[in-house]
């Protein structure tokens, strides 16, 4: 039987040697939270098995069941490689969800809290020749309000925009060899102005003298090589690339042209190499100019599409690596540049492949729904995490913290919650000053550096009249909220409609809702044409987000069908999508 989801988990950080533990894991229920203090780290005959990444809500896991359980357990043994004796092992978590214990025979070797974000565990001194066995304890509380959940619902069924929930590992188990000596992490700034990339790196247990050297190419070409002598176990590089000239020809990075730069980075101690990481940057600009969205200094309107990043058979785990890729290509395919990952931490592999085949990627926080000091605290760390996980992929060009006031309910009448939302964003820009900032998308922003609107108003003549003037579009209140906090207000920001059109059309077995209704394929592409053409008309307008990629479980308001079909031909899209106005879409009163 292969291994599920055996793809490289780590995608911009590669090294050659690892070993994959998805597969077959023992595991149990804890409903009468006894594992603790019965030990179940060291000995406990377990009565199930689960298919690892999956959680137990999913069909692929091998149990799809919907029930409430907050505490689960894994085990399974492993062994590890006689060819890794005499480096480091550390064991790896791409998401667990949410608070995760880890044992490795018997031993406790970590815990982590937040369930989109990785983290790992140096677990050398535990292991033995031979098998040898992890257990993982996960607790994930149902109703616990304050914890970041993004759509997982707190109620048994899903329903309305809440989908099934996900717990316990939902990412690829790996181990992983390194020396003493190793690359801990590299942050990739690429300056498009001065032709330069930025490295910052990270080296544990560096020794004074060692060398980190960097190696540059494109498409096989080598473009630059420096070697820099540690002094410290971090530290800050900028290499010139040199190739001004070129980036004419297509050495930028932009959803047309996803050119990449590939990077080795080698650490040596007198000449022997003791670690080798591959990984890749784009040179890649976002900004905005006298309130124009810009990518590498050129207008750029922005044609996104709402992402929620779920599947039929494994929930927030994508099934293959194949299904990532493919979501990214029938996103291109429909004439969309980019995607609004929405309430989900993204699995790297879908990042990568944004980066590889050219999307723009919004990163957003999968929110919590009470407004708390708890609350505060585990959603700045876990974001903190997310925004260092993903910065170096050239892909993602902003940053979402918070949407439609989720976490903040109060946020018209409570300072703390402004103020929370205001942290949030100074706090995604001190992290990372590249990108764009929503403070809360949708509406009640206090400060963004676009003003983003949810509106799902379906007649055209009355998105038109709305996005007309900034007085029009000020005035209005989409969802009967308004756009900005009291004491807050627009200050020239681009525009741009970051949910809009939620057409229900029945093309499956699934039943279900959407913001308004479509009969047949020719009404479907006429109701999509009305929204969309409001938008590309509009003389304020610089950028859309469609609403939305595929249908989820109740909700058949996707373009696609939830296992990935298209309800109407994907190059009629393309064209309303590219403003190529057909006839029989238009209005008898508008083709007057």
């Amino acid at each position: 039987m292969s291994i599920p989801r055996s793809e490289y988990p780590r995608p911009q950080f590669v090294r050659e040697e690892w070993m994959n533990l998805n597969g077959k894991w023992e595991f149990d229920f804890d409903d009468q939270d006894e594992g603790l203090e019965n030990r179940w780290y060291e000995s406990h005959q377990f009565s199930r098995e689960i298919n690892v990444p999956f959680c137990y809500e999913s069909e692929l896991s091998g149990i799809n069941e919907q029930d409430f359980h907050d505490r689960v357990w894994y085990k399974r043994t492993f062994t590890v490689p006689e060819k890794w004796n005499g480096q480091r092992i550390m064991l790896h978590f791409g998401a667990v969800d949410y608070q995760a214990q880890v044992w490795v025979n018997g031993t406790y070797v970590t815990s982590h809290e937040g369930g989109h974000c990785p983290f790992h565990a140096d677990v050398t001194r535990e292991l033995v020749r031979g098998d040898n066995e992890v257990v993982v304890r996960v607790e994930d509380a149902v109703k616990d309000l304050d914890q970041p959940r993004g759509k997982q619902y707190w109620k048994e069924r899903s329903e309305g925009i809440f989908y099934t929930r996900t717990t316990g590992i939902w990412q690829t188990v790996w181990l992983e060899p390194v020396s003493v000596s190793h690359v801990k992490k590299v942050k990739l700034t690429p300056d498009v102005d001065k032709d330069e990339i930025t490295i910052d790196y990270t080296v544990n247990g560096s020794k004074p003298g060692q060398q980190l050297e960097v190696e540059i190419s494109f498409k096989g070409e080598r473009v630059a090589v420096d070697s820099l002598t540690l002094n410290g176990n971090r530290g800050t590089r900028s290499i010139s690339l040199q190739d001004f000239h070129v980036h004419d020809e297509g050495r930028l990075w932009s959803p047309e042209h996803p050119n990449l730069y590939d990077v080795v980075f080698r650490l040596k101690d007198h000449g022997q190499v003791m670690d080798k990481v591959e990984s890749y940057f784009g040179m890649r600009k976002i900004s905005i100019e006298n309130g124009i969205v810009m990518l590498n200094n050129r207008p750029y309107y922005m044609k996104l599409v709402l992402d929620q990043g779920y599947f039929p058979a494994g929930l927030l785990t994508p099934p293959s690596d194949d299904e990532i890729r493919k979501d990214v290509e029938l996103t291109k395919e429909m004439g969309f540049n980019g995607a609004r990952k929405h309430q989900k931490i993204e699995d790297p592999r879908y990042l990568y492949w944004a980066d590889r085949l050219g999307l723009l990627v919004w990163g957003e926080m999968a929110n919590a729904y009470t407004y708390s000091d708890e609350a505060v605290r585990r959603m700045t760390a876990e974001w903190q995490e997310a925004v260092e996980r993903d910065y170096n992929h050239p892909s993602i060009v902003a940053w979402v913290p918070v949407n439609e006031s989720w976490g903040v309910p109060k946020l018209l009448a409570d300072k703390r919650q402004q103020d929370h939302t205001l942290g949030m964003y100074y706090l995604t820009k001190s992290l990372d000053s590249t990108r764009l900032v929503m403070s809360n998308d949708g509406w009640e922003h206090t400060k963004s550096d676009l003003c983003t609107i949810h509106d799902y108003e379906s007649d055209k003549e009355v998105l038109k009249e709305r996005y007309i003037s900034v007085d029009t579009i000020m005035e209005s209140t989409p969802g009967h909220r308004l756009i900005y906090v009291p004491g807050y207000g627009y200050q020239g920001e681009p525009v741009q409609v970051t949910e809009f059109g939620g057409i229900a059309y029945k093309k499956s077995e699934w039943e279900g809702w959407g913001y308004s209704g479509a009969t047949d394929d020719e009404d479907f592409a006429r109701r999509y044409y009305d929204v969309v053409s409001a938008m590309l008309e509009s003389p304020l307008v610089q950028g859309f987000c469609y609403t939305q990629l595929t249908d989820v479980e109740q909700e058949i308001n996707g373009l696609l069908t939830y296992d990935r079909k298209p309800k109407i031909a994907l190059e009629t899209i393309r064209l309303i999508n590219e403003g190529q106005k057909k006839d029989r879409y238009t209005s008898e009163e508008e083709g007057k």
